[in-house]
């Protein structure tokens, strides 16, 4: 016993002034050690009572969750009752839908083809009319051809007064023929004076009528090209200078009668040529003939005046027919009005459908959330009973469809 108590009593450690003992290390070991296994005995008691309550709770959810699936599956067959009158709405919904767009793309498909066939027809028309004026150009084109063989016999044709007169008096009378309607001109007309020009245009809205001549003098002009010589030119167109003011007086004398022609009259010249060297080199000549109320015109100038004259008499015309025309342009008002009230009415059913469809996609979209909570089982903080007992007590809603065929019936939510 004093060899044990002497075995503790020596000393392991020293800590300053202190000397600690073998027996105070085994006390202590002793005194830690029993430290731990009171506090692992504490442990386990609170764990295992931990655990009955765990087994509690758990035994209790599962109680919750075993009703709240009751309740879901409840909700659910509701909700299937639910979206199969939803359903029967969009289906009934769709068809009418449906026929009314397929009646309005048959009205538009018809239009189309109407006026596709009506573009058509335009179409092969101007293609027909293009085919013939190809042909008149190829006609033209072969006329051409021959009428440059035909020159020199032109220069004979020139040479003699009288070919030379019906040479220009055919040319200009095929002008005049060509570019306005008949009834309009007349060959050969007598005046009040008697003279008798080669060609008396009626003028539109009582006007005086134009008159035109023909017989341009040649011969001073074809002795002018023939001289050999400068003093033999000189000669010659002096001779085509005084034949051709004589002309112009004639013109002015006999054809400018007041009242019944026009303050001018047209001095025809068959040649394009002979027309620009006229201008050229007797601009003397050109400038007495307008003091005189005379206008000389080439082939080219006759017909652009004619052209204009034609212009004029069509506008005479579409006066006289104002009325008409009036007439047509307020049936062509009325149609368009016809025309706008029915794309206006279209337009409103277009615009009620897309109305119709927007609801159906609010109602979708509010099914959607419904089930998308559901599933996500988001309940918490409400008893089902007492939730089951307010959705009952809420008021419900009745949907109709327009047709009067079928009835719906549908409670509202929490989120509206």
């Amino acid at each position: 016993m004093s060899t044990l108590m002497a075995i503790l009593s020596e000393p392991v450690a020293r800590l300053g002034a202190t000397t600690i003992t073998l027996g105070q290390v085994m006390g202590g070991t002793a005194l830690l050690i029993f430290l731990l296994l009171f506090t692992l005995f504490t442990a386990l008691l609170r764990s295992a009572k931990a655990r009955a309550v765990a087994a509690a709770e758990a035994a209790e959810h599962a109680r919750d969750t075993e009703a709240r699936m009751v309740d879901i599956l409840q909700a659910q067959a509701e909700m299937q009752g639910r979206m199969g009158a939803i359903a029967e709405v969009f289906g009934a919904r769709q068809a009418e839908l449906t026929q009314a767009i397929g009646q309005r793309l048959d009205a538009m498909t018809g239009r189309i083809g109407q006026t596709m066939a009506d573009q058509t027809k335009s179409t092969h028309e101007s293609l027909a009319k293009l085919q013939e004026r190809l042909a008149v150009i190829d006609t033209a084109q072969n006329n051409i051809q021959s009428l440059a063989g035909q020159v020199v016999q032109l220069q004979s044709i020139l040479s003699n007064k009288q070919t030379r007169g019906a040479f220009g008096q055919s040319r200009m009378e095929a002008i005049i023929g060509d570019g306005l309607p008949f009834g309009a001109y007349e060959f050969q007309a007598t005046l009040s004076n008697g003279s008798r020009p080669d060609c008396l245009v009626r003028m539109p809205n009582d006007a005086p009528s134009l008159a035109i001549d023909a017989k341009f003098p040649l011969e001073a002009w074809n002795a002018i090209r023939a001289a050999d010589g400068l003093e033999a030119r000189k000669h010659a167109a002096q001779a085509f200078r005084r034949d051709i003011e004589v002309h112009i007086r004639d013109i002015a004398d006999k054809y400018l009668i007041p009242g019944e022609t026009q303050d001018t009259a047209f001095m025809f010249v068959p040649s394009e040529s002979v027309f620009a060297e006229v201008h050229e080199n007797f601009e003397a000549i050109v400038q007495r003939a307008l003091r005189a109320r005379v206008v000389m015109v080439s082939p080219s100038l006759l017909m652009l005046s004619i052209q204009v004259i034609q212009a004029l008499l069509r506008d005479a015309r579409m006066r006289e027919q104002a009325h008409r025309i009036q007439t047509e342009v307020v049936k062509m008002m009325e149609d368009v009005a016809r025309l706008d009230e029915r794309v206006r009415k279209l337009q409103a059913h277009f615009g009620q459908a897309s109305k119709d469809i927007e609801d159906i996609l609010v109602s979708s979209t509010k099914v959607t959330r419904r089930g998308q909570k559901i599933e996500a089982l988001e309940f918490a903080g409400t008893d089902p009973v007492e939730e089951s007992k307010e959705s009952d007590g809420k008021a419900q809603r009745a949907a109709e469809s327009r047709t009067g065929q079928l009835r719906l019936r549908v409670v509202d939510g929490d989120d509206g």
